[in-house]
């Protein structure tokens, strides 16, 4: 097999010589060119003046460096009126002129760069054998050309932050493309604006419901037509709701009647098993606080004063004065049990070990499917509470078992995808109140005028609203009001930012491959050209 087909050298270039020199591979080269041309006038020549030797390093071969020794020829112009009399002849497109690599070279580097940026590409490019620095693969990238947004009939804009909270850049989608079309290093109404006088043409304009870029699409391009993005106002309605759960959990705690308390416990509370080397621990802190205890009763029935009594036992004044006011010794008092992720689903299991699964890994898998999201350590641990002693739970209230913002997403969601114990604790909530029956058949009505674009609806759910008497839904449609034409194209058209979202979310993954460290110039290329 030749060796020139394996390296790929283009024609007019002939392999002379291959030496192995340490770690790097040494391609001696000569050009084949008949009459090279005048990189001026074009014209051919076939005077030799004289030859000299380039250096220019290559893409590796096996791993190795190749470093290409090309012998070049200086040639005298023959044309009269061209200004240049002697020239070198030329070998693009293979290599620039005062090139020192190849160009397939400098496209690696610069694929790797966008892929990787300038440190972690170094790690990439010395582990195929290409040589570079940093720098070098950051001037790669700058140099790439950023081609003219062009024509953009559907534009999508939003915010990305460079630093979460404090500054803030502008991302510019179209939407027909799905292409990021520029960056915009703040983010304000006057570079929003500025952008847009520059492409009369935009026809339609999304957007989240921000003033900032809703007041930059009126005034940048007034001939566009808005479009809010349905996921943004779905969210706002969802964060209207959110107090109005809230009220109706304590106006039904209210109304509860307080259970009379019996005077036997029927039922035990379930503990998880502590592990041996914890509950050592516990043993060893109790026998030392109770030794200090009892030694704090001794000091003071001799009158010694509280600034004494705490430098001697090695505490501090205030944790004596609690001693004192508790009276007992600290951490003997049994503590509340927390609320875990396990304890919806310990009712389930306690029922399965009746009927006789007892295995652990099954209960744990099976609870898994069912939602439960912790770890099967809790699990083992609950059964061998069950397995020391007999464990009874109660039936919890379901304001108990469901936070508000737990019940806040049962009535958000889509009806049809509630599962049916979802279904039930719903359906639990709405007869506890009115208030939330009525909320939820308004939520549902306006995710179906969300999801089904049914905009001519807005109207009629506007005048139920009203009629509901709920006032932080009335100041919800108040706030669709003041965006009335852009609400209805989003809840009409199909235009929407979800992939304006998406770029987002991309930009966010380049930009922390940069460690934040990356200027502007740099990610606006890197996003711009990204693969």
């Amino acid at each position: 097999m030749e060796a020139k087909p394996v390296l790929a050298l283009p024609e007019g270039l002939e392999l002379i010589e291959l030496e192995q020199m340490d770690d790097l591979l040494v391609i001696t080269v000569a050009s084949t060119q008949s009459a090279p041309c005048c990189p001026l006038c074009g014209g051919a020549a076939r005077r030799v003046h004289s030859r000299y030797t380039r250096r220019v390093a290559d893409l590796p071969c096996g791993g190795q460096p190749i470093r290409l020794l090309l012998q070049v020829r200086k040639c005298f112009c023959e044309q009269g009126a061209c200004p240049r009399k002697i020239f070198v002849e030329r070998l693009t497109p293979f290599i620039d002129p005062h090139g020192r690599v190849t160009r397939r070279l400098f496209q690696v580097v610069q694929v790797i760069g966008l892929a990787t940026g300038g440190r972690l590409g170094v790690r990439v490019t010395d582990r195929i054998g290409i040589q570079t620095s940093r720098q070098t693969i950051i001037r790669r990238i700058l140099a790439l050309p950023t081609e003219s947004a062009g024509q953009v009939i559907e534009l999508g804009i939003d915010d990305f932050s460079f630093r979460r909270g404090r500054t803030f850049g502008t991302i510019l989608v179209d939407l027909s493309s799905h292409q990021v079309i520029d960056l915009l290093p703040e983010r304000s109404v006057e570079s929003a604006v500025a952008w847009m006088q520059k492409h009369p043409e935009i026809q339609y304009v999304s957007r989240d419901r921000g003033n900032d870029y809703a007041q930059a699409a009126r005034l940048g391009a007034s001939q566009a037509r808005a479009v809010a993005d349905r996921f943004h106002i779905y969210k706002n309605l969802v964060e209207a709701i959110e107090p109005v759960i809230a009220r109706c959990y304590k106006e039904i705690r209210k109304d509860l009647p307080k259970p009379a308390k019996p005077k036997t416990p029927q039922v035990k509370e379930w503990r998880p098993a502590p592990a041996p080397a914890d509950e050592r621990q516990r043993l060893a802190r109790l026998a030392t606080n109770q030794e200090r205890f009892d030694s704090m009763i001794e000091l003071q029935k001799l009158g010694i004063p509280q600034d004494e009594v705490a430098r001697r036992l090695g505490v501090t004044k205030r944790t004596v004065q609690n001693w004192n006011k508790r009276g007992s010794c600290p951490g003997s008092r049994r503590r509340h049990k927390r609320r875990s992720l396990f304890d919806p689903y310990a009712a389930y299991v306690l029922k399965r070990w009746k009927d006789g699964c007892k295995t652990g890994s099954i209960l744990y898998q099976e609870i898994k499917a069912q939602g439960y999201r912790g770890s099967d350590q809790q699990v083992y641990r609950f059964l061998r509470t069950l397995k020391q002693e007999k464990v009874e739970l109660p039936d919890l209230p379901i304001l108990s078992r469901l936070s508000v913002r737990e019940s806040l997403w049962l009535i958000a969601r889509p009806k049809d995808d509630l599962e049916a114990d979802e279904r039930a604790d719903l359906k639990a909530l709405c007869q506890m109140s009115t208030e939330l029956t009525a909320l939820h058949l308004l939520v549902q009505a306006f995710g179906q005028i969300v999801r089904k674009r049914e905009g001519h609806r807005l109207d009629e759910w506007r005048q139920q609203v009203e009629e509901s008497g709920i006032a932080e839904l009335q100041r919800f449609v108040k706030g669709l009001e003041r965006d009335k034409e852009a609400i209805l194209a989003g809840l009409t058209l199909a235009y929407s930012n979800g992939v304006v979202e998406g770029k987002v979310n991309k930009l966010k993954l380049i930009k922390r491959m940069g460690y934040g460290r990356a200027s502007f110039p740099l990610l606006r290329q890197r996003v711009l050209h990204a693969l």
